[in-house]
Formats: structure tokens, sequence, C-alpha cells
């Protein structure tokens, strides 16, 4: 990619508007799932039902994510991220009118937009951020998605409060979609601008050639055990508490809230402790930090326990998916790419996760089903090694 100079003040003005990329992100992305119940009951569709539900959203991302890396290092990753918001918005609405009308099937039809929206700006918002981070020469990749977890807080916080005032979630979710649209049009237009390739220059490396690297598949894995086991929180904790411990739908959304919140403070300070002990050492203390909170959610006996769990669940899926953008992006020239192929493979936790547990709760109870996450964090600690810093290469892949 052609050289582009940019001055202290802009960089400063392009990082800010990265975490707000990310904050909505998060807020779009959070906002429905904390009143996932609420989504539920109003489709009147069982656990199993509300399973295939999101795996509308989670098999349109894994479809779209291998086109998102062309496609970032085609058009840059600011007009990315509107083309994924764009979609995003617009599935966000139709998933509103679905929940209003009571019909799974469209409601269904705007979690296919939402996801592929989801991956295509997930992809362009984490190339630009490596891309503003090694500017600045500043850890700030694990700050970024600290962001993206504000930003589920404050989605959480308003589905938490939305269901104790009785707001309807399709009300919520229209106005989710409005608030999005508009902060993310002022966003984009302060990203760096996109510079193309000059005629002989070199043009980074094709998708093929990245899914025949063993580092690059390796952190897919990584991405995948930790994405399965955020995921797995994010989709089922607020049902597995009230389903499992006989909780009301505001503790439930208060449980979720909880989890992000631990997420968010340990991506705020995730960066400090990378730079101490090494992006592995950190994966693998994390891991077995989830597996704890795990364990205290399946067998805590109470909402009190169980809520303790959330937090220490956070805690420790909270570095898997930032650690593993960073580590894809390592080379400059190959980021958009190497970010897809690796986010492909990890995205394929958020593809298997709702059905693999919505049928499992159908026959074991929601948490028992939860135990599966156990394989996941198995899998994320087998390849973490493959995390290690790579020099940006020189010649041509």
């Amino acid at each position: 990619m052609a050289s582009l100079d940019v001055d202290q003040p802009r960089l400063l003005v392009a990082r800010n508007a990265v975490g707000a990329a990310f904050a909505m992100n998060g807020l779009a992305y959070a906002g429905w799932l904390s009143r996932a119940p609420a989504a539920r009951e109003g489709l009147e569709i069982s656990a199993a039902g509300f399973g295939l539900l999101l795996l509308c959203m989670s098999a349109s991302a894994v479809a779209a994510i291998p086109l998102a890396g062309p496609l970032v290092q085609r058009l840059g990753p600011a007009r990315s991220v509107m083309l994924g918001c764009a979609s995003v918005v617009t599935g966000l609405t139709v998933l509103a009118t679905g929940v209003l009308l009571g019909s799974p099937v469209v409601a269904g039809a705007g979690l296919l937009f939402a996801g592929m929206g989801t991956s295509t700006w997930d992809v362009a918002m984490n190339v630009e951020g490596a891309d503003v981070e090694r500017r600045l020469d500043r850890t700030l990749m694990p700050r970024f998605h600290a962001g993206f977890s504000l930003g589920t807080v404050a989605g959480a916080a308003i589905g938490a409060g939305a269901a104790a005032t009785g707001l309807p979630l399709w009300g919520q979710l229209y106005a989710t979609s409005a608030l999005t649209a508009a902060i993310m049009v002022f966003a984009v237009r302060r990203l760096l601008p996109h510079v193309r390739p000059e005629p002989g220059e070199e043009r980074g490396m094709t998708v093929a050639q990245a899914w025949r690297e063993p580092r690059t598949i390796l952190i897919g894995l990584v991405m995948l055990g930790f994405g399965f086991t955020e995921g797995v929180a994010n989709d089922w904790l607020a049902i597995g508490l009230v389903d499992g411990y006989a909780a009301s739908d505001t503790v439930g959304a208060v449980g979720f809230g909880v989890f992000v919140t631990a997420m968010t403070l340990a991506r705020l300070f995730g960066g400090h402790a990378i730079e101490r002990w090494g992006r592995v050492p950190i994966l693998r203390a994390t891991a077995l930090t989830a597996l704890a909170g795990l364990l205290l959610v399946v067998f805590g006996g109470s909402p009190v326990v169980a809520l303790a769990g959330a937090l220490l669940w956070g805690v420790g899926a909270a570095l898997g998916f930032p650690v593993g953008m960073s580590a894809a992006a390592d080379d400059p020239a190959r980021a958009a790419i190497r970010v897809s192929v690796a986010g492909s493979v990890g995205y394929g936790a958020f593809l298997a996760g709702p059905p693999l547990i919505g049928f499992a709760a159908e026959h074991f109870g929601i948490l028992p089903s939860l135990l599966c996450v156990l394989g996941a964090l198995a899998i994320g600690l087998g390849a973490s090694g493959a995390a290690h810093p790579l020099e940006p290469s020189r010649g041509t892949p």
C-alpha cells in the first residue's frame, strides 16, 4: 500500500474515530442480545429455535468475512466500515419489525443482514486500528476492543433499562438503529484516507496465500477458542440465569452487563499486562480465569455466585480476540487479508455455538450445556503459541 504521511493531531482524531467505531459496533450487537429472553418470548420459539435464529446471524457473518479482507484492501477501511454499518442498521431495523410482527422468518432475515455487516465492519475497524496503533507506536488494540466492550456495556444498560421500564424490544431496536447510523456517519469521516497502490507497487497478498500459512490458521484457532468462550456468554448467559436460576429478565440483563463490564476492564488494562508478560502467557492465564468463571456459573447454585462467575468469565474471555487480531495484523502490508482469514476461522465459533448450546439445552438443560465451552478453551490454549509477535515481511510473499 502506498505510504501516507499523517501528522500527530490527525492521527489522534483517527484514533478517537476508531474507538467510536468499536464502541458503536458493540452497542448495536449487545443492545438486542441483552434482551434475548424477550426476543425468544416475542417470537414464541423454543431454546433450540432461538439457537437456529442466532445461527442466521452467525452463518452470514462467517460467509461474509472471507470477502471482507479483499474489500478492505480494495476500498480501504473507512468505506468498508460504512458499508458494514449500513448492513447492520438495516438488519436491526428488519429484526425489530420481525419482533413487532411476531415473525421468526422476518427476524431471521434481519439477522442475516446484521451478520454480514458485523463481519465487514469488524475486519475493517481492526485493520484501521492496527494502522493507527503502528503509526502512534503505542499498544492500542486492547483499548480499541475495550471500546467495543464499553459499547456492549452501554447496550446491556439500555437493554436492562428498557426491560425494567417495559419498553418493547422492537422500540429499543428502532432507536438503536437510528443512533448507530447517526454516530457512524460522523465517525467514518474522521478515519484515515485510503491510498491506492501505485502502478507496479506490491499489493500485499492473496486470500489463498494466507490460507496456506500455518501461523495464520493457528491464530484463527486462538480466536475460535476464545471467540466461542465469549460468544456463548453473549448469546446464552442471560437465558442461563433466567432459566437455570429462575431469575427475572432484569437479572438476566444485569448478569450480561456484569460479563461485558468485566471484559471492558480487562481490555482497558490488558495492554499493560501484554507488554509486561507477553501475548502467550496472558492468553494462557486468561483461559484459566474463564474456566473458573464458567464453573461458578454452572455449579454456583445461586444467582449471586453465578454473577461472580460471570465476572471471571468476562475477564477470561476478554483478550483472546484482540490478541488474535493484533497477531494477524503484525505485518501491515498483509494485515487485511490475514485478519480476514484468521477471522474466518475464529468466526466459526459463532457459527457452531448458538445451535450447539441450543440443542444441548433441549436435552440437558441450559446450565450443563454451557460446559461445551471447555472444549473451546482447550483449542485456544493449544494454539496460543502462534500469537508470538511476527516481524514485518520485507519481500514478496
